[in-house]
C-alpha cells in the first residue's frame, strides 16, 4: 500500500432539505478512544509511547493510532483546525473552532469502579455546560481571549459530533450472554437520548451521530472470543459481537428518526460506520491493504499479533521474558493499529466513504468540495 500513489479525490455535493451545509464555525465531539485527540491521558489514567503517532505527529498526540483519527480527517475536510481536549489546557490552547470532550474508554452508560475512563457520556455532556458557562463568562469580561474561545453564537451553529457506543457493548460481553447483552441496549439509548436532549437545551441544533462498528473484527475481540472457529463468520469476525452491533445500530438509527420528528427545528444525520469499516475488511486486498484483522502494533505475531497482557508501545515481563508491542514496518497496510483501533490509513478511508454522503440518513450533499490526499 505505501508503494501506491497518492490520488486526489474530489467530492462535490449537492444541498438536500434539513441540510448539513459543511460550514460550521465550530465543532464539539464526543465519544470514545475512536475520536479521543487527547483527553484520557491529558487527566493523567493513561500513558501513551512510541510508535503511537509515528505516521503523522512524529510523537504520541493523545490518539490511539499511529496517526490521525477519522474526526482529523472530517476536521481537515471542513477547512477547520483539529480539536483539543477538554482536559488539555498546557500552553493555552484554542477553543475558538469547538473541543473535544471524547476519552478513551467512555461509555454511555455511568462509568462504574471497572470501566477505564470515568468520563462517561453523561459526564462529557456535564463538561461541555460547564465549559459553554465558563466560555460565556469570559467572553463577558471583554475581548482579550476572543481569538481562544468560541463565540456566543458558535453554540447554537456548531456541529455536535458523536461516536460513542462501542465500549458499552464490547466490555458488557466479558460478564453477559448475547441475549443479555441486547437485553441491555434499549437502556444504554435511553442515556444516549437523555444527552442528546440537555445538549438541544443548552443550544445544539446540529447532531451528527457515528453508529458503531464491527465490533467482533477487532483483533482484541477475536482473541478472547473467537478461539472456537465455529463462532467466527467468513471474514473470520466474531460473529455475536456483529450482530449486537447491529442490533444497536439499528435501534439507534430508529432513534435519531425519532429525535429529529421531535426536534423539527434541528438537523439530525445518522452516519453507517459499520458498513463502512465492514466493506474495508470485506474488500482490504482490492483497497490496497494486506491485513484486515491483525493487529500492527502489538505482541505475539500472525494471525493476530495481539495479546491482552501488554498494548502497543509497552516493555513487559511476559511468561520470564522481557518484551515490547512494537509496530510493523508498514502501518499503512495494516487496518487495525493495535488490536482495538484502526491504523491511520484505514481512518483515512473510512473518512472518505463518509464524505460521499451515501452511507448517511439523509445523505448529505454540498457544493463544497471536499478534498483527501488517499493512499489507494
Amino acid at each position: 500500500m505505501a508503494s501506491k500513489p497518492y490520488i486526489l479525490l474530489v467530492f462535490i455535493f449537492l444541498p438536500f432539505a434539513n441540510s448539513i451545509h459543511f460550514k460550521f464555525p465550530s465543532i464539539f465531539n464526543f465519544g470514545d478512544s475512536n475520536s479521543d485527540t487527547g483527553e484520557l491521558i491529558s487527566a493523567g489514567i493513561e500513558s501513551l509511547e512510541p510508535p503511537h503517532g509515528q505516521s503523522y505527529f512524529q510523537t504520541p498526540s493523545g490518539r490511539y493510532c499511529d496517526g490521525r483519527l477519522i474526526i482529523d480527517f472530517l476536521m481537515d475536510a471542513m477547512d477547520l483546525p483539529f480539536l483539543n481536549a477538554y482536559l488539555d489546557s498546557i500552553g493555552l490552547p484554542s477553543s475558538h473552532k469547538g473541543c473535544n470532550f471524547a476519552a478513551a474508554g467512555s461509555t454511555i452508560q455511568p462509568a462504574t469502579a471497572q470501566s477505564v475512563s470515568p468520563f462517561s457520556f453523561g459526564v462529557q455532556v456535564a463538561q461541555f455546560v460547564r465549559f459553554k458557562a465558563r466560555v460565556l463568562e469570559l467572553l463577558a469580561k471583554g475581548k482579550r481571549l476572543d481569538k481562544y474561545l468560541p463565540a456566543q453564537d458558535y453554540f447554537q451553529k456548531a456541529l455536535y459530533m458523536f461516536d460513542i457506543g462501542q465500549n458499552d457493548l464490547a466490555g458488557a460481553f466479558y460478564s453477559k450472554t448475547l441475549d443479555q447483552v441486547l437485553a441491555s441496549i434499549p437502556t444504554i439509548l435511553i442515556e444516549f437520548e437523555t444527552g442528546i436532549k440537555a445538549l438541544y437545551d443548552q443550544g445544539a441544533r446540529n447532531f451528527w451521530i457515528h453508529n458503531t462498528g464491527p465490533l467482533g473484527c477487532l483483533a482484541q475481540n477475536v482473541a478472547k472470543f473467537g478461539t472456537d472457529a465455529s463462532s467466527l463468520e467468513e471474514q473470520g469476525c466474531v460473529r455475536k459481537h456483529n450482530q449486537a452491533a447491529k442490533i444497536f445500530n439499528l435501534q439507534l438509527h430508529a432513534l435519531t428518526k425519532k429525535l429529529q420528528g421531535l426536534y423539527t427545528d434541528s438537523n439530525f444525520t445518522y452516519v453507517d460506520i459499520y458498513t463502512i469499516k465492514s466493506n474495508l475488511i470485506a474488500n482490504y486486498s482490492k483497497l490496497g491493504f494486506e491485513q484486515p484483522i491483525m493487529a500492527c502494533c502489538g505482541f505475539g505475531g500472525p494471525p493476530l499479533n495481539y495479546d491482552s497482557r501488554i498494548s502497543c508501545g509497552k516493555t513487559k515481563v511476559i511468561n520470564g521474558a522481557t518484551v515490547t508491542a512494537k509496530a510493523c514496518n508498514d502501518s499503512s497496510e495494516y487496518v487495525n493499529w493495535d488490536g482495538i483501533h484502526y491504523s491511520e490509513a484505514a481512518n483515512q478511508y473510512v473518512s472518505s466513504q463518509i464524505l460521499t454522503g451515501k452511507y448517511s440518513d439523509p445523505p448529505f450533499s454540498d457544493k463544497m468540495p471536499f478534498l483527501l490526499s488517499l493512499k489507494f
